[in-house]
């Protein structure tokens, strides 16, 4: 049996004659940049969160850079984050010549642990960046807490965890600003690069649009220095049709990873964990081993494939050496990183591949 990892070309087949047809309507009207299938989809991005505003961009990594560009963050400002994550959270930091300022993880959820939040604030810290790791928020009432009392900004890497939940709060409508992907192989995926930008404030919305479009605020007129950060209409018109479809697809990654962890949970496996007061997107399903290596090359021999989603923290990134930070700083992060392997996960897997996928993973 061959396993695929996350099922694009399944999803594409289900959905081919709705997905064409709108993309084939982009190509007759030629309105490629900002046609009118952007408007709708921030519409029904707004709808579907209860965010009162969104904002489409052209990927999630120019998300975060435009949401910390909007609360002005400057060279030297401080942000706190996670060092157990995509390079995009952190090297948007950087780019903007602020100083990404690493806070170690909870081993039982992997996103930030926000007990240690506090300890890393100093008068040049602006924000604070949660990110939703594998599909799960973060401890947004202690976040939000620490936040309020130091007068600083939150910002939520929401890249993995587009339509989890928080309190019964779309993850999309925490913090200040909410930042999400629509990378092909993300939960809610477009045909190519594609983001979003989610806020309550009227203000940010506007700076945010502005900013997107090279700081205009009509034609020729520029107010602020921007980028071109635009998502193209067509990959609106694909995200118009998958979105009508995405609640079924979420419950279908439930199904997964209830199966999932059902049939692991008396095995020697660290499964994941989704604490009781929110839930999770599943963009991976990640165990933690000891024998990480071995296992991954009797999985692929078997026909499945897997991934590491982390194998570095970015405190020990070649790139981040300027920070100053050593190995052992951040230990559960590396801890994890040496443990951590994702098993396919997507909305189609069936009983039976599961079943196969795990029954090998046994054998291991």
């Amino acid at each position: 049996m061959k396993i695929d990892f996350a099922n694009l070309q399944y999803q594409h087949s289900l959905y081919k004659e709705e997905i064409e047809q709108a993309v084939f309507s982009v190509m007759q009207k030629c309105n490629f940049i900002m046609g009118e299938e952007i408007t709708g989809l921030e519409k029904s991005l707004a709808d579907f969160t209860g965010a009162k505003h969104a904002i489409t961009c052209s990927s999630g990594t120019d998300a975060l850079l435009l949401a910390m560009m909007t609360l002005d963050i400057q060279p030297g400002h401080e942000i706190i984050t996670t060092p157990f994550t995509f390079i995009a959270t952190a090297e948007t930091i950087a780019r903007l010549g602020a100083i990404p300022v690493f806070v170690d993880i909870d081993e039982i959820s992997y996103n930030i642990d926000s007990s240690k939040i506090e300890a890393a604030i100093t008068p040049k810290t602006k924000a604070i960046i949660p990110v939703s790791l594998y599909g799960q928020p973060a401890d947004m009432d202690e976040i939000e807490s620490i936040a309020d009392n130091y007068n600083l900004k939150v910002i939520i890497d929401g890249a993995q965890s587009f339509g989890s939940t928080y309190k019964d709060k779309m993850d999309s409508n925490l913090g200040d600003i909410s930042c999400t992907s629509f990378f092909p192989a993300k939960p809610l995926g477009c045909y190519g690069d594609g983001g979003a930008v989610f806020t309550d404030d009227e203000t940010l919305s506007e700076k945010l649009k502005s900013l997107r479009l090279h700081g205009q605020t009509k034609r020729y007129h520029h107010k602020y220095i921007g980028i071109g950060g635009r998502l193209d209409t067509i990959q609106a018109a694909v995200l118009n049709v998958k979105l009508k479809y995405y609640r079924d697809d979420l419950s279908l990654r439930q199904h997964v990873a209830a199966i999932y962890t059902d049939t692991l949970k008396e095995k020697n496996i660290i499964l994941p964990f989704v604490k009781s007061d929110r839930t999770s997107a599943w963009a991976q399903y990640s165990i933690r081993i000891q024998n990480r290596d071995l296992v991954q090359t009797k999985l692929k021999e078997a026909g499945i494939p897997t991934a590491v989603h982390y194998p570095i923290p970015l405190h020990l990134q070649e790139c981040f050496n300027y920070l100053g930070y050593r190995e052992g700083d951040f230990p559960i992060s590396e801890k994890i990183a040496r443990e951590i392997l994702s098993l396919p996960m997507n909305p189609y897997l069936s009983n039976e591949e599961i079943l196969y996928i795990t029954k090998k993973l046994s054998e291991c």
